[in-house]
């Protein structure tokens, strides 16, 4: 019933920006935490950055500086703003949203956007 929609991959060039979009749609009651995650070829998906509800934020240490998570409750959106991209930045970003039940929780990702950043 919840789905997130994910705009703004693109191809850029080594030290521009990109910002990353992600909507929740669907019959929206409570999303939790909502964060970014990245594959790149021939690696495994990593975490890159997380926002709580309240606004509490965290980052994987090689984007610390550079990308900025953010969320708009209202909107059911989270951004993430890409700055000073490099090439090993290269990879396609899911969007992830935990999602309240009466009583558990579940995991919502995107469709993956690429980001491609050449050198």
């Amino acid at each position: 019933q919840v789905q997130l929609v994910e705009s703004g991959g693109g191809l850029v060039q080594a030290g521009g920006s990109l910002r990353l979009s992600c909507a929740g749609a669907g019959s929206i009651s409570s999303i939790n935490a909502m964060g970014w995650y990245r594959q790149a070829p021939g690696k495994e998906r990593e975490l890159v950055a997380t926002i709580t509800s309240g606004g509490s934020t965290n980052y994987a240490d090689s984007v610390k500086g550079r990308f900025t998570i953010s969320r708009d409750n209202a909107k059911n959106t989270v951004y993430l703003q890409m700055n000073s991209l490099k090439p090993e930045n290269t990879a396609v970003y899911y969007c992830n949203a935990n999602v309240s039940r009466i009583f558990s929780t579940y995991d919502v990702w995107g469709q993956g956007t690429q980001v491609t950043v050449s050198s």
